[in-house]
C-alpha cells in the first residue's frame, strides 16, 4: 500500500472531502463551497487525493466532477484489521478486569 494514501488521509480537510464524496460525485465548485478555504486550496487537496488514487475526476462540459475511489481505502482497512482485533481484545480484557474489581468487596 503506497505511503501517499496515508499522507493524503493525514489531512482533516482531505478526510472530509472523502466523506462528502461518499455520498456521490460532486463538482469542484460544490466541494470548495463547503469549506472556509480558497478554491485553489481545495483544488490542491483534491490533487493530493487524485495523486493517491483516492478520487478520480471526470470532465463533463465545463465542469469537473470528483468521484470517490474505494480501492485504496479498502486496502487501508485490510491493513488495519489485525490492529483492530488487537485493540478490541485489549479493551475486552480491560472491561473484564474492571468488572472483577467492582465485584470484589
Amino acid at each position: 500500500m503506497p505511503d501517499d494514501v496515508f499522507l493524503a488521509l493525514a489531512s482533516p480537510v482531505r478526510r472530509r472531502l472523502l466523506e462528502i464524496l461518499a455520498d456521490g460525485p460532486r463538482t469542484a465548485g460544490d466541494l470548495a463551497a463547503r469549506f472556509e478555504l480558497s478554491r485553489p486550496a481545495v483544488a490542491e487537496h483534491l490533487k493530493v487525493l487524485r495523486d493517491a488514487a483516492l478520487v478520480r475526476d471526470e470532465p463533463v462540459g465545463r465542469q469537473r466532477f470528483y468521484h470517490l475511489e474505494s480501492d485504496p481505502l479498502e486496502q487501508v482497512g485490510a491493513w488495519l484489521h489485525p490492529f483492530e482485533r488487537f485493540w478490541r481484545g485489549r479493551l475486552r480484557s480491560m472491561a473484564d478486569l474492571l468488572e472483577n474489581e467492582e465485584e470484589t468487596p
